[in-house]
């Protein structure tokens, strides 16, 4: 690999004392976050403008990134949320019709610190085997003050994730033309594409803060709800279930994706659970139990609904993980719901499970019937 002429170096530093060296781009500094692993080929700016990686530091498994720069149109939020970020080998010369400023440029700009050139394969190998753990990406020599920056490394959580991302005000956007339903979109940290996918099936799509009651809902009286993606644990947000045990008794057609699907499933009784090293990329197969047909998906999350703990009266589990069988979706009994772990709006793709955006149109007709 061709170095960057005067690279300057920086480190990587994990809570288990393993130490990468490598060389600095981006921001310059320390910064500490669980490091996670993605292996999508392509979306790197989707990656890092997914609030999902919220205090987190992600590092991409493909091995070349930025060689089609970044534009203003594949922004998933309004700035980076990732902590850090860990690559193989940068291109600074890009190529593409739609590229409009580099990946140094971009990372520069959202002052977030970046770190190339140094083994992914092997620090994926750590993570898959260990699971995921802290760690610190620093420009400064971590060996002049070691046993600090491993304290604070294994202090590290992440906290209030959810109300860190969430935007405490209500927005709404409408298609072109008339809409022909009103969607209440919890904002838990979403993807504009989520929006976007709602916009483009003739909704006019009302974010709502991510502690929204059912007596607002009540009010706005939509005609369908969206739960969205976000980071953290979902365990943590007890308010948010809380309101989302009285949302559901409205009876208003629910679709929930990765954290909507695993909060909606705590308001039901079921539990969750930490992954050792979670489900990151555009390649994750899933099992429609259903049809018997696997689905190849988008996926960014670190904690699962244990299915065996969703009372069968209440729901059941319709999609699991073909590679270890964890649940990927819960269609509910009791309520108008039903949720997926992946992400059928995938900007980039896959676009496979695309689909069920229009069964949760075709949910909300059937309510005006």
């Amino acid at each position: 690999m061709a170095l960057i002429k005067n690279a300057e170096p920086a480190w990587l530093v994990l809570a288990d004392g393993q130490i990468f060296k490598g060389n600095s781009f981006g921001e310059k500094g320390t910064v500490i976050g669980e490091v996670v692993f993605t292996t999508s080929m392509t979306g790197y700016q989707e990656t890092l403008t997914d609030p999902s990686y919220y205090g987190q530091i992600v590092t991409q498994t493909f091995p070349l990134i930025g060689n089609y720069g970044v534009n203003s149109q594949d922004y998933e939020s309004s700035k980076s949320y990732v902590s850090g970020y860990i690559v193989r080998e940068w291109c600074n010369a890009p190529s593409n019709f739609r590229c409009e400023d580099t990946i140094q440029n971009f990372l520069k700009s959202q002052h977030i610190i970046g770190l190339y050139n140094i083994d992914t394969r092997r620090l994926t190998r750590t993570l898959r085997e260990a699971g995921v753990m802290n760690g610190a990406v620093t420009t400064e020599n971590p060996e002049q003050n070691l046993s600090s920056l491993l304290e604070q490394i294994k202090a590290y959580s992440v906290v209030n994730a959810v109300a860190s991302v969430t935007n405490p005000e209500t927005r709404t956007y409408s298609p072109e033309c008339q809409s022909s339903y009103k969607v209440a979109l919890f904002d838990f940290g979403y993807k504009r594409n989520i929006r976007q996918e709602l916009i483009k099936r003739n909704c006019e799509v009302v974010v709502v803060p991510a502690d929204t009651t059912a007596e607002t809902i009540k009010v706005l009286n939509p005609d369908g709800i969206m739960l969205s993606n976000g980071p953290g644990d979902p365990a943590e947000n007890v308010q948010i279930i809380d309101n989302l045990k009285e949302i559901a008794k409205l009876n208003i057609p629910i679709f929930g994706i990765c954290l909507g699907h695993q909060l909606m499933a705590l308001s039901q009784g079921a539990k969750t659970e930490k992954l050792k090293y979670g489900h990151r990329g555009a390649n994750q197969p899933v099992i429609d139990l259903h049809s018997g047909k696997t689905y190849v998906t988008s996926q960014n999350h670190g904690y699962a609904v244990v299915g065996d703990s969703l009372n069968p009266d209440i729901g059941e589990v319709s999609h699991i993980n073909a590679n270890d069988k964890t649940c990927e979706g819960v269609r509910y009994h009791n309520c108008n719901a039903f949720t997926v772990q992946f992400h059928p709006e995938a900007h980039g793709g896959p676009l496979d499970t695309a689909y069920l955006f229009d069964e949760f149109i075709s949910r909300m007709q059937k309510g005006e019937d």
